[in-house]
């Protein structure tokens, strides 16, 4: 590794010091990419490494093929002209051409870097802009059209690679994939190995960028040793089986948890990975999943969810004889895996005929008969579905973790986990829980070789993220129970900020604030309190919603663009955490009475947007009992015009519901400063979002 002083760094070319301590497998040796890779083919040359469909053929990839081509189109990056610490944006589907070329980037000396492909040319443009691209690899037609929107807006570009379907069009620039692999025949052996034996493990090889909900998105720089331990570090904990894993490459790679689990893990175990159709999660994963019976299957929630509403679908059409078989299994069922998890080991009777009439068929028709560990992560998933899935003898694995900290920090295993909780740290990983409450609810840090290097050219969020002991600061609040399980509690939803006797810090629950007045003098106590207006007012903008994709999506500005758009609405709240869509609350523009409370009677501002539209109701609930069209479409066109501005599918909202009264202090929606309480109006008006979500 290079001489390195900090553990952090927000420049591209910077080594950091590693959190190398101890005699527990934070002491492993570093290694950087190459090394790992090579490491598991010496051992595992000939085991089949990457499986995908041609023709609807299987077609495998031993791991000596696989490292070859990857060698093969780092070539390629040198010969396009690929400069150190300079990117390659990867931009499409799952395939071995998006594997390989970001090993091969990294191999080449570049920083590997996956672009969401629901991302806006406009979202692409800054990724690449960001990384300083110099080439861009995309899946199809689709992502070149967008890439060639903000070409001349991407200064560093030097060449795009289109690695399925034909060429369109003939640009000097434009390369398929089988052009791209034989551009570095002619680069020497003794070139491309001296840019590998160059690689430090301390050094960033990869960049995987936030959703950029508080702004534009961030790019998480992960050195070599980020990787490469991290996934020895899993592996300490899962107890994989070394070539003998099977696992299914369908969710995005530009996600960290996509990344480490498919590309470096897998890498580490000598696993084979299969790719599934580009339209898996549109239905086909089920057919592939039945294909390669994995071994291990990672999903996100909404996936585990699309399963559950599945078979509930399939059992409403079943006899009454087969739904009592079924619900007396399933009872046995989360009998059992209860007991499992809680170390009882106690087998119900008739678990055993169970097994054999309703769990055994359950796993193969899902696939996942041969399936040891069934994980989620990604985003948080309901207690509901993790039931569900222990009674059918599928006990889901959660974990916790962020592109800060290559993944995975908390992992639950098969031999120790327990329903909604996120498991116990990694070996060789320790966290502390900040500023606990009476409860022993505290900000989650983190610590261990697995933590980010910094945010690219970002050094004061980097400075917001990782305090000055090298602790990475999550956000989240979370507790433990007495054997040192975490469980998630909620969401820092701005932060802490001290200065001059003031501190303020914020939870999902409560501001609370200290103000000296010991220092305060010469009216110094009115900029304090300016000061912390200011601070409060940023906070309640960056409020995050998580839905059940794993999408990070700050709710004020889609809520405020709507209100803009549609001017007799009043308050807007937009739902979808742990859920799979989102959708809002709207109350309507009405006269407030003496008391500061809402009334039933349409506004001026309203009434005026009613006349416009041919309306002649003067109340809410005249537009409510009639369903008045000129006023649901008006909203529904505002709807449609804030979603064409979304920078992804998971932003743009699907569903609305108008309220019969406005958000108010005395109807508990609105705090004492008119802040939403979100909590509150979930609660208040659960059986309509139950109504928007059945």
């Amino acid at each position: 590794t290079e001489s390195a002083d900090q553990l952090w760094s927000s420049s591209r070319d910077k080594a950091v010091r590693l959190r190398m301590e101890g005699s527990s497998p934070a002491s492993r040796p570093p290694l950087t990419i190459h090394q790992m890779f090579l490491g598991t083919l010496e051992k595992h040359g000939d085991h089949p490494a990457l499986v995908y469909k041609e023709e609807g053929q299987w077609v495998k990839l031993t791991y000596r093929q696989y490292y070859q081509r990857c060698r093969a189109a780092a070539k390629s990056f040198l010969k396009l002209g690929l400069e150190r610490y300079r990117g390659v944006g990867i931009l499409g589907f799952n395939a071995p051409e998006w594997f390989i070329s970001d090993i091969g980037c990294i191999l080449a000396g570049g920083l590997a870097t996956g672009i969401y492909t629901t991302n806006s040319p406009e979202a692409c443009q800054y990724v690449a802009a960001n990384c300083e691209a110099n080439i861009l690899v995309v899946e199809n037609q689709t992502q070149l059209d967008k890439i060639l929107k903000v070409k001349d807006q991407l200064p560093h570009l030097k060449a795009i690679v289109q690695y399925k379907g034909p060429l369109k069009q003939k640009l000097p620039f434009l390369y398929t994939w089988a052009e791209f692999i034989r551009l570095g025949e002619d680069v020497s052996e003794e070139r491309l190995n001296a840019v590998i034996d160059s690689l430090q493990a301390n050094e960033c090889c990869s960049l995987i960028y936030t959703s950029g909900t508080t702004g534009n998105p961030k790019g998480v720089m992960l050195s070599h040793d980020n990787l490469t331990w991290t996934a020895s570090a899993t592996q300490d904990r899962l107890k994989f089986k070394e070539a003998e894993e099977r696992l299914i490459s369908y969710l995005p790679l530009s996600h960290m948890a996509a990344q480490m689990f498919e590309i470096w893990i897998s890498i580490w175990l000598a696993s084979t990975v299969y790719f599934a159709e580009p339209d898996a999660l549109k239905g086909s994963l089920g057919s592939t999943l039945k294909e390669v019976r994995p071994t291990c299957f990672l999903g996100v929630p909404r996936v585990w969810e699309k399963m559950q509403e599945n078979m509930k679908a399939v059992g409403a059409k079943a006899s009454p004889m087969r739904k009592n078989i079924a619900d007396w299994a399933k009872s046995i069922g989360l009998d059992y895996t209860y007991s499992t998890m809680n170390g009882e080991n106690v087998v119900p009777w008739g678990f055993t005929l169970a097994n054999s009439l309703v769990f055994k068929k359950v796993h193969a028709a899902l696939g996942l008969d041969q399936c040891r560990i069934s994980a989620t992560g990604a985003a948080p998933i309901s207690k509901e579905t993790l039931d569900y899935f222990m009674s059918l003898n599928i006990p889901i694995m959660q974990m916790y973790g962020m592109s800060e900290s290559s993944g995975p920090h908390y992992v639950s295993c098969n031999e120790e986990y327990r329903i909604t909780s996120c498991g116990k740290a990694l070996p060789g990983c320790r966290i502390k829980l900040e500023n606990p409450d009476q409860d022993g609810n505290g900000e989650i840090c983190l610590w261990g070789r697995n933590i980010f290097m910094g945010y690219l050219n970002m050094p004061e969020k980097t400075a917001e993220a990782i305090d000055q002991e090298g602790w990475l600061h999550s956000g989240d609040l979370g507790k433990h129970d007495q054997d040192g399980f975490l469980y998630i509690t909620g969401r820092i939803k701005g932060g802490s900020w001290i200065k001059h006797g003031l501190t303020i810090v914020v939870n999902s629950q409560k501001v609370y604030s200290n103000l000296s007045l010991r220092n305060v003098q010469n009216g110094a106590h009115f900029i304090y309190l300016f000061i912390y207006l200011f601070i409060y007012l940023f906070i309640i903008c960056t409020e995050l919603i998580i839905t059940a994709g794993g999408e990070n999506i700050p709710p004020v500005p889609i809520e405020d663009a709507l209100k803009a758009e549609v001017p007799i609405i009043s308050n807007a709240m937009l739902l979808g955490d742990k859920l799979k869509f989102l959708s809002m609350l709207l109350t309507l523009k009405c006269v407030v009475n003496d008391s500061g409370e809402p009334t039933d009677k349409l506004s001026p501002e309203a009434l005026d947007v009613c006349r416009q539209l041919g309306v002649t109701a003067t109340k809410v609930s005249e537009i409510i009992a009639n369903k008045e069209p000129a006023i649901y479409n008006s909203i529904q066109e505002g709807i449609v015009r804030v979603n064409a501005r979304a920078t992804s599918n998971a932003q743009k909202v699907q569903k609305f519901t108008i309220l019969e009264r406005d958000f108010s202090i005395g109807g508990g929606e609105l705090g004492p400063t008119m802040k939403l309480r979100r909590p509150i109006v979930v609660k208040m008006y659960q059986e309509k979002i139950n109504e928007m979500y059945s």
